[in-house]
């Protein structure tokens, strides 16, 4: 379970595929691009010719309104700088209550092949924490954040994906423990 806002809970920034510095330009653009891959009646149509469930149309729809407030936002400059101030805020208070920092080398690693991640392997990364129980990350949530895990023996390799809209190389994960209150920093280098 990852705790990081930016990596736990969407931005408006990740929603719409841009970087947090990105023009008014290019989010309008990229507004423009989304909302009409995830229209209703675009959505409606191609799930008269297959035969997809309605969780997918509701988490289509869903999709389709988070797409509607990230532009509501990042489209007007005031509520834009509003936004981005509390991101900040968050941000900074998630990483000011860590107990420890730690690399991607100084993790544990444990294979999971019960769970599919397209090969069949899903890499749980562990860090055992003061009270007993563990802080860990997968290779599914390291995914979703724009990072690609590989395994080569008993080394970890990260890769960022063509997605990924971080801004330097350096990332910063905040990871609970599975039962106390403590919290770890996970520090993540990646060539881009």
């Amino acid at each position: 379970m990852l705790l990081y806002k930016n990596s736990f809970e969407q931005t408006y920034y990740d929603i719409l595929s841009v970087k947090e510095d990105a023009s008014y330009e290019e989010i309008r653009g990229c507004y423009r691009s989304a909302i009409l891959n995830s229209h209703p009646d675009k959505l409606h149509k191609t799930t008269e010719t297959s035969s997809r469930s309605s969780t997918t149309d509701l988490e289509s729809g869903d999709r389709f309104l988070k797409i509607q407030k990230a532009w509501e936002t990042l489209s007007d400059w005031r509520s834009r700088a509003v936004y981005d101030s509390e991101l900040r805020a968050a941000r900074q208070e998630d990483a000011g209550t860590a107990e420890d920092d730690v690399s991607l080398e100084d993790m544990t690693i444990n294979e999971d092949e019960d769970e599919d991640e397209g090969d069949g392997k899903v890499l749980e990364l562990f860090y055992q924490c003061r009270c007993g129980d563990y802080f860990s990350v997968d290779s599914s949530e390291l995914g979703e954040m724009g990072y690609a895990v590989s395994r080569e023996g008993s080394k970890i390799s990260l890769q960022t994906t063509p997605r990924t809209t971080l801004p330097s190389s350096s990332s910063v994960v905040i990871l609970p423990c599975g039962s106390c209150s403590l919290k770890l920093r996970l520090f993540i280098n990646a060539p881009l």
